[in-house]
């Protein structure tokens, strides 16, 4: 994943109050911390920042007054409502630098006909490149039958990736696909059984 460049500005006010001027304005207020260093508070600009952290574990190309920083999208909190972001966590790193971030499962392709699939695990931990992360793992469920399963250990990891979710983690799930109508009358018949039982007694009570 290329790494994505912005300008950023040293900010030395906080609060609520500063954070709703600061998206008045357009820019998104962020912290980078890491590597035992102070952290540095920031604002970004924030269409060019929401563009840029849209896939997971974003690595951005900071300018802060002329000196640059890599850092990784560790947290991004948005409002609950309107989704716009309000703070972002980053995380700064180095050429080389390995780091643990979690990973999409993304599906390929279709099961057998007459089955379905459950994908039990949606990220997955991974030990890559801050420089070279991977933006999914992709997974070929095509013409898997029923019964089948696929853990963690499965998985064919993006290349210079170690895996760190537990290796016998189930992944994906297959099983036979189940006729909502054949379940519908079943439980109608069971349900006009139950309620002429009651019938039936009266009558032979009479």
């Amino acid at each position: 994943m290329s790494e994505q460049k912005l300008a950023a500005e040293l900010r030395t006010e906080f609060g609520k109050g500063y954070a709703r001027r600061a998206r008045m304005a357009n820019l998104i207020p962020a912290v980078i911390y890491g590597h035992g260093a102070e952290p540095i508070h920031v604002t970004l600009p924030a269409k060019a920042t929401t563009l840029a952290v849209r896939t997971a574990n974003a690595l951005l190309s900071l300018d802060i007054n002329g000196e640059g920083h890599l850092a990784l999208v560790k947290d991004i909190q948005r409002d609950p409502v309107k989704q716009i972001i309000e703070h972002i966590d980053l995380l700064t790193v180095r050429q080389g630098e390995k780091v643990t971030v979690d990973v999409p499962v993304h599906l390929e392709g279709e099961t057998a006909p007459g089955t379905v699939h459950n994908l039990e695990l949606t990220v997955v931990s991974l030990e890559a490149e801050a420089t070279h992360l991977p933006t999914a793992v992709e997974v070929n469920i095509e013409g898997r039958a029923a019964g089948e399963h696929i853990h963690a250990s499965d998985l064919v990891l993006p290349k210079g990736t170690v895996l760190l979710t537990d290796a016998e983690a189930l992944v994906v799930n297959i099983s036979e696909a189940v006729e909502i109508a054949e379940e519908t009358e079943t439980e109608a018949a069971a349900e006009g059984a139950a309620e002429e039982a009651p019938a039936a007694e009266e009558a032979a009570a009479e």
